[in-house]
């Protein structure tokens, strides 16, 4: 939870010398805690008319000398010290205004004569009152500023505070001799005027003190949010003009500070680093063609749900983003919790801090950028941050010795990737911000401040808790203007590049045409890329599929760079081609050595071992002169290699220069087996060879599952739903053999060198059965029956050994990524896979009882204590004795009986005719409720207390239980209860039925 200033905060950073003032604000702020006497109490000789004046007077002094004293001191400094003024703005206009009000008694009457002050002297209720009054005008924290509130909503905010006081004042005012001397009508009217006067008039002066403190302060500006909504712009221009308005750019740093500075500005770089563009290609430099993104905002609480796209749309849209990025750098919160960006694979989240670092480096800020891809990812924060430092500076570096160099700049520390941190720890980092936040307290209470930003997916918002008061924001899509605006860069770039070889540049009517493949910043780009040779979107027309974006992009690049050889010009075009499969199986190895490996990046040494294993073919197999990772990468814009890596591991590595490369790479490779493996029946059918073997595809998918990285399963899907309909029906007849024998033993297999990371049999089995079935699910037009599948009369045992082992050995990215992506639903005697999900319908668990016939009766769930030292289950360990045993309802429904008999006496609002379905059902079966004392006296205590229910069937419900065997000793109480409700219940009681001797008394 982030916190605001109090009045006497404010008095303390703002270092107020006026005596008296400063003693009651310090009497206030811990009065409430110490109590009167300790506090200070007894001195505190004060009338509200001179508090009144003395805070008036500060203000005034304030406002008059606000200019001068955020001058001449660091940015946090200043940040404290505007935020105080503004403290003080608050306070001073309510006692302008109470002044000001027409109260039925002068404020003078206020004052404590000798006899009020022996009074408080003395405690009791009047020194309570004076002490309640102070802590509510001078220690009470007070609204902010925020730039990602509206003006309006702070206004709301401090409106609130100042009716608060006036309620403090009213009750202060009861205590004293002048409330005896008011008219009775003066007594009535005294706390509605106090309610609407003061703070109506406080609020219109507040305004016009505001206004001269933004007009003096332009921080006050972009906290507010005043700014008007600009008008679309790059490179975050605005931000670096904004930051020169708060503070003349830096002149002069120490060497290391300075390289760290010149890191950051990348301005002047490609969009899109990488070792080599495409030919008759330009790319906009990252100032010019970073399009400023559009934003929602919102602060965290508990019920907030930021991987969820729905929620975002009820999220308030910030009209100036750069503005916002100002405002909150050079505001409190900054320093007191982690900002942390969302967005979609390709939305901009790298290069906006990119942007952004290269921004504040000229100014009173120190950026430090940390990929969080490119460091151990079960370190410590600083630890974090000290290995980025390393990467940038190529020496080892001290966090706490680079904030002595810095000379009073506020560290802005870039967590870039927190999705690519959890995917490399292979554990949850549910944590991660609250690490974050407790780094920036500890470095606060050092006296080092440092403000953060943490980027990740979306999708994954959910596997980090967002500590109370962490500002998020989600960048959106493009909307049509970005696109254009964007477009109008690139036209400008590459017209005449591309008017050399008779084509244009991608106009936006077309590119708008490919709907969400436009919106994203990277596929925008892509489009651009792919339409730059031979225009093939302005003459294909049709709309693309992202899937079949990146295969024709990465297709197009590999058939550009294979043909550059004159030898593979001269040969057929067939040939041609399979070269080019080549080139993307290779690039597939590659993003698979990454994948496997649960990392972003793979060493050189790792590739040249893992490339010739799974691609290898002839005499250069086992060549270890050939450097087979420059080979494959070299060529390819979209792979990146990187020199320099922190102290502890300089070797060479690559990585590609977005995810989605990988993700995608990744995807098409496992199709590429499927395709490979139906290709090998079809032999296998017309030439008289053994079965055909599974050894590519069971290399690709054995060693971690496909829908870790939901976006792969994406890929995949599109891929295989691309793939011509009798192709598709033989891919699905293949994987689902294999399914069937997926977890038997195969003594000799192909690629056995092929080894990225070493694993059990046990998890390559499981994530092998797993991305089978994924896969048949992704390549089958219908839902997929595992009865069909398993073809075996014991399918279900069969479903849930697979389940077990899956859960037991995926981890939990690869098995809670498993039943996102393949939705199962239980049909009576199947199971459905890749439908619709199952729902939470409680009659879905009637899928356990096969056929109902209509009759209440108990369930009981064997657990067997001995057994949950192996299995480790939370559930079983959790689950009583009664809670094992269910209540299978007429219609269906099953129940737990301890929430059963909570229902009978706790849910008094329910429907009469629920409530009584509900006791008819425990009625027939109450002769098998385990402890018969205890739930039988519940049902029948419960039925004499359930007077809301009509008499008759209570009566028709004693009746049934009579019915069915209940001994009248059990029933008597509920019955004479019954009796003496009413003096017809004896009659009503007979004429449902109840025994005779039932109403007699024995």
């Amino acid at each position: 939870m982030t916190d605001t200033l109090s009045y006497a905060d404010a008095l303390k950073i703002l270092g107020c010398n006026e005596n008296r003032l400063f003693k009651v604000a310090e009497f206030a702020a811990t009065a409430g805690l110490t109590g009167w006497a300790l506090a200070g109490g007894a001195q505190m000789a004060l009338s509200l008319f001179d508090l009144k004046n003395d805070v008036l007077r500060y203000g005034e002094d304030v406002l008059r000398r606000v200019s001068e004293r955020r001058t001449g001191v660091n940015r946090f400094t200043r940040t404290q010290r505007l935020a105080a003024a503004h403290a003080v703005v608050v306070v001073s206009a309510y006692f302008r205004a109470l002044d000001e009000s027409d109260l039925p008694f002068d404020l003078r009457r206020l004052g404590l004569d000798r006899g009020a002050q022996g009074a408080l002297a003395a405690g009791g209720a009047p020194a309570d009152g004076f002490a309640e009054l102070m802590e509510r005008l001078l220690a009470a924290r007070l609204p902010m500023p925020e730039p990602h509130r509206p003006y309006a909503e702070t206004r709301r905010a401090v409106g609130e505070a100042y009716r608060r006081m006036s309620e403090a004042v009213a009750r202060y005012v009861r205590g004293l001799a002048v409330w005896d001397e008011l008219a009775v009508d003066d007594r009535i009217r005294l706390p509605a005027l106090l309610a609407e006067g003061p703070p109506e008039r406080a609020l219109r002066r507040y305004d016009d003190d505001y206004r001269l403190l933004a007009l003096d302060s332009p921080e006050f500006g972009v906290w507010s949010l005043v700014t008007e909504t600009q008008a679309l712009g790059a490179g975050l221009s605005r931000v670096a003009r904004l930051l020169a308005e708060l503070a003349p750019p830096r002149a002069g740093d120490r060497p290391r500070v300075h390289l760290l500075r010149l890191a950051a500005s990348a301005l002047d770089q490609p969009l899109m680093a990488s070792g080599k563009a495409p030919d008759g290609i330009a790319l906009p430099l990252l100032g010019e063609g970073y399009i400023n993104p559009r934003c929602r905002v919102a602060e965290m609480t508990r019920e907030a749900t930021p991987a969820v796209r729905g929620w975002w749309e009820e999220q308030a849209e910030l009209p100036d983003a750069e503005a916002f990025l100002v405002g909150h750098l050079t505001s409190l919160r900054a320093t007191q919790a982690p900002l942390v960006v969302l967005g979609e694979p390709g939305s901009g989240k790298s290069k906006l801090t990119e942007v952004l670092a290269a921004r504040l480096a000229s100014s009173e800020f120190l950026p430090i950028r940390v990929a969080l891809r490119d460091v151990a990812a079960e370190s410590t924060v600083t630890s974090q941050i000290e290995q980025g430092l390393a990467a940038v500076l190529d020496e080892e570096v001290k966090y706490q010795d680079l904030l002595e160099s810095a000379e009073g700049a506020l560290p802005v520390v870039v967590l870039d990737g927190f999705d690519e941190l959890i995917q490399a720890a292979g554990t949850t980092r549910y944590d991660y911000l609250e690490q974050v936040q407790e780094f920036q307290a500890r470095q606060a209470r050092l006296g080092r401040p440092v403000a953060v930003v943490v980027t990740s997916r979306t999708v994954v918002a959910d596997r980090v808790r967002f500590p109370r008061g962490v500002l998020a924001v989600e960048l959106l899509p493009f909307d049509d203007d970005q696109v254009r605006a964007w477009l109008d860069i690139w036209d400008q770039t590459n017209r005449a590049p591309l008017a050399r070889h008779a084509l244009k540049p991608l106009p936006a009517p077309v590119a708008l045409a490919q709907g969400e493949l436009a919106r994203l910043p990277l596929l925008l780009l892509l489009l651009a890329l792919y339409d730059a040779t031979g225009n093939a979107l302005q003459r294909g027309g049709g709309e693309l599929g992202r899937a079949q974006l990146y295969e024709s992009l990465i297709k197009d690049f590999a058939t550009r760079e294979v043909l550059r050889e004159p030898g593979v010009r001269a040969l057929p075009a067939a040939r041609q081609r399979r070269l080019v499969e080549r080139e993307l199986v290779r690039l597939g190895a590659v993003a698979l050595s990454m994948f496997a490996r649960g990392r972003p990046v793979v060493a050189e040494t790792a590739l040249n071992r893992d490339l010739p294993a799974l691609c290898g073919t002839g005499e250069h197999r086992d060549d270890a002169s050939v450097d087979w990772a420059q080979q494959v990468t070299g060529r390819f814009f979209f792979v990146h290699k990187n020199e320099a890596r922190p102290a502890d591991d300089r070797a060479r590595s690559y990585e590609f220069l977005h995810a989605t490369f990988g993700e995608f790479l990744v995807a098409w490779l496992a199709v590429y087996a499927v395709r490979d493996l139906v290709r090998r029946h079809a032999l296998a059918e017309d030439e008289l060879t053994g079965p055909p073997d599974d050894d590519l595809l069971y290399a690709i998918t054995s060693f971690s599952c496909l829908a870790e990285r939901a976006p792969v399963v994406g890929f995949a899907t599109e891929l295989l739903r691309a793939l011509p309909g009798p192709e598709r029906s033989r891919a699905a007849e293949a994987l689902a053999g294999l399914v069937r024998g997926a977890l038997y033993e195969r003594r000799r297999r192909s690629f056995t060198e092929f080894v990225p990371v070493r694993h059990p049999v046990t998890r390559r089995l499981a994530a092998y059965s797993a991305n089978l079935v994924l896969l048949l699910v992704a390549v089958s037009p219908e839902p997929v029956s595992v009865k069909e599948v398993l073809g075996d009369e014991d399918h279900f045992a069969q479903w849930r050994g697979y389940a077990h082992l899956w859960k037991s050995q995926l981890g939990p990215d690869g098995w809670h990524g498993l039943i996102r992506v393949v939705p199962a639903r239980r049909n009576m005697g199947d199971i459905e896979l890749g439908g619709i999900p199952e729902s939470d319908d409680p009659t879905m668990s009637t899928w356990w009882l096969g056929e109902h016939d209509g009759r209440p009766r108990l369930m009981r769930v064997n657990t067997f204590p001995e057994e949950r030292p192996y299995l480790l289950d939370v559930a079983a360990d959790l689950l009583m004795p009664d809670e094992a045993v269910f209540l299978v309802r007429r219609d269906a429904r099953i129940c737990a009986l301890p929430l059963v008999v909570r229902d009978l006496f706790l849910e008094t609002g329910s429907e009469t005719t629920e409530r009584i379905s509900l006791y008819e059902d425990l009625a027939e079966v109450w002769d098998e409720l385990p402890h018969l004392d205890l739930y039988l006296g519940a049902l029948t205590r419960a039925l004499a207390l359930d007077t809301g229910l009509p008499f008759d069937e209570r009566a028709r419900i004693v009746t049934m239980l009579v019915a069915m065997g209940a001994e009248h000793d059990r029933l008597r109480p509920l019955v004479e209860s019954m009796i003496f409700e009413r003096t017809d219940s004896l009659d009503l009681l007979a004429a449902a039925g109840v025994p005779d001797d039932l109403l007699r008394r024995p």
